[in-house]
């Protein structure tokens, strides 16, 4: 059986992380997204010290669809080198049966009719 996976990354804004988040949700890449607004980032990049305000994305998910998440993310994401970052928790099996539910082609879990 797969496993639950939470993606971290950070936009930009909110209505970024929410429209990218709805997408993978429609394709049934994630189950859910959470976006937390108002973040403060100080970080390095190309050689200076960055402040800024950002999104965080966190995008719940199952291990078996790692890779197209990623894909999927690099493709929207409108950083130019977004951090994605992969995190293996634990659940129950509730929480992972919904994972599977909300993030599988329907066809596949249920029954066809004779």
């Amino acid at each position: 059986m797969d496993s639950p996976l939470l993606v971290y990354t950070t936009f930009p804004d909110v209505d970024t992380a929410l429209t990218i988040g709805e997408e993978l949700v429609r394709e049934r890449l994630i189950a859910c997204i959470n976006v937390l607004p108002g973040m403060r980032s100080v970080y390095a990049w190309k050689g200076t010290i960055e402040r800024n305000e950002e999104a965080v994305g966190i995008l719940k998910t199952r291990k078996g669809l790692q890779e197209q998440v990623l894909q999927a993310l690099k493709k929207r994401h409108p950083y130019e080198t977004p951090v994605i970052l992969f995190i293996e928790p634990q659940s129950d099996a509730q929480t992972l049966l919904w994972l599977v539910g909300e993030t599988s082609d329907p066809r596949d879990i249920m029954p066809s009719d004779p």
